[in-house]
């Protein structure tokens, strides 16, 4: 990432704003039914980076336990004013990784879908790009996250062994 390139988002109301200190891991496009529900959309954009790379400039998010499919919650980080959903912690991977809602940057263009995920519920009416990895469930992060990007998150994430 360069410098002179900041990557800056903040919710409706801009009460929390936020900086990505880094480029994210890999960027999801999640079309499960929970990711629907959560968002009133048809999918969620979330660029997944290390806990310490994302910089509250001003707010404090709260954060708000749901239950997920896994069992182990989810908690979704969101402006206490306006309530958007500025990232999530998946109980998985506690609070070592966020998963930054990409609409929620100043310009979320910079940061694409890298995988389409959960499709076999993707609502009939969207079309995906073709030129996207589509999974039905999930896929395998050897194939689709680099060496670079699998190595941060090893070093935040020890059950990582990918």
């Amino acid at each position: 990432m360069k410098n002179d390139s900041r990557i800056l988002g903040h919710c409706s109301c801009k009460s929390v704003t936020y900086e990505l200190l880094n480029c994210p891991m890999f960027v999801n496009c999640c079309h499960c039914t929970d990711c629907q529900r959560e968002t009133g959309s048809a999918f969620v954009i979330n660029g997944i980076l290390e806990t310490h790379q994302v910089k509250l400039i001003t707010g404090n998010p709260e954060k708000i336990l749901i239950p997920s499919q896994s069992g182990k919650g989810q908690n979704i980080h969101r402006c206490p004013t306006c309530k958007i959903a500025l990232w999530s912690n998946y109980g998985g991977a506690h609070d070592v990784l966020r998963f930054v809602r990409i609409g929620t940057l100043q310009e979320p263009f910079r940061f694409p879908p890298q995988a389409f995920i959960f499709t076999r519920s993707k609502l009939p009416w969207v079309t995906l790009n073709p030129d996207i990895p589509s999974f039905d469930i999930f896929y395998d992060y050897k194939e689709m996250w680099s060496e670079e990007s699998r190595a941060r998150r090893r070093l935040v994430d020890p059950k990582f062994k990918h």
